[in-house]
């Protein structure tokens, strides 16, 4: 007869104590495969490592995390802050004045999670867009340089906030390319981005609470984040549109939020100079601030480049210029 369903809480402490998955496959009556999912779920889910001596193990690990992503990853916030920002695509040589604002916020608020809602990595040069006249593009390597010192910034700013990264249509590009014209190479360590970014834990979404999901992108277009919430039937933060809003929605169940984090990038950035052709664009520099009480999220806020050097949050001007 199979044991009964241990808690998340009792298989830590069992796998620590027999080391082997082995061994807790064989108390808990269930296959290996079960038990290393379990495990790895949990070390996502709970921010943990929990080691493992036997071989069967590490083949394991290195199996499921080659190049894959976990699809949720929850957090269980019942009180405090989670900071999203989303759609920095690094650029080297560049620290915005937003970037510079999330230093800022992390030190202040020292959130529970910091969430980096896909898009760091901007992948220029693998894009599947025809290059734009002569223009110049860094390198692949001149950009991971570029995300490893700015996510470097956070990560020592960071303290013991929890670090995930949604992953983002631009993130993508780094894999793609390479599956696309070298799946020889698949399994290769550093053929996958999070390689490069061991500090981050990679997901398709972020769950803070069960009524709050945090992802790259869904719905498109200037309605999206009221879309969003609407046809989610929960609270969702994203990316990819640029566009920093909070809307609210009301029904029965009472209210949610569709949030869009912006970008932390200059909207006016040599990112975005050729693409946009010198057009208007309905985009804002910045990130979102998240908080929590007894497992609610109260009304979302935002923090927003104001001036050069200087963000905007809660009617106050912080001057970041020497962050």
């Amino acid at each position: 007869m199979p044991a009964p369903r241990t808690s998340d809480a009792e298989f830590i402490e069992l796998w620590r104590s027999l080391k082997s998955g082995t061994k807790v496959a064989k108390f808990l009556n269930v296959a290996q495969s079960a038990v290393h999912a379990r495990r790895r779920n949990i070390e996502l889910k709970h921010h943990i490592k929990l080691e493992a001596a036997d071989s069967k193990a590490r083949q394991f690990d290195n199996l499921q995390t080659a190049h894959t992503h976990a699809a949720r990853m929850t957090l269980g916030i019942e009180n405090g802050t989670v900071i999203v920002f989303s759609d920095a695509h690094f650029w080297p040589g560049i620290r915005t004045t937003a970037f510079k604002g999330l230093l800022w916020a992390i030190n202040e608020f020292k959130p529970k999670a910091i969430i980096n809602n896909g898009d760091a990595f901007d992948g220029a040069s693998v894009s599947r867009f025809p290059r734009i006249g002569w223009d110049s593009k860094p390198s692949i390597i001149q950009e991971l340089k570029a995300c490893e010192a700015a996510l470097g910034e956070i990560e020592d700013e960071a303290g013991r906030a929890k670090l995930i990264w949604t992953m983002g249509n631009h993130d993508a590009r780094f894999e793609n390319r390479l599956s696309a014209n070298a799946g020889e190479y698949e399994g290769v360590k550093g053929f996958a981005l999070k390689d490069h970014f061991p500090a981050w834990n990679s997901c398709w979404s972020c769950w803070p609470t069960e009524d709050v999901v945090v992802k790259h992108r869904w719905k498109g277009g200037v309605h999206a984040t009221h879309n969003n919430t609407v046809g989610a039937g929960k609270s969702i933060v994203t990316g990819h549109l640029h566009s920093l809003k909070v809307t609210p929605y009301s029904d029965y169940t009472g209210n949610r939020f569709g949030v869009d984090t912006g970008t932390l990038a200059d909207p006016a950035g040599p990112q975005f100079t050729d693409y946009l052709e010198d057009n208007p664009v309905n985009w804002r520099s910045g990130f979102a601030v998240l908080t929590f009480f007894n497992g609610r999220l109260l009304w979302p806020e935002l923090v927003h480049h104001f001036s050069e050097g200087h963000v905007e949050f809660r009617g106050q001007v912080y001057d970041v210029s020497a962050l």
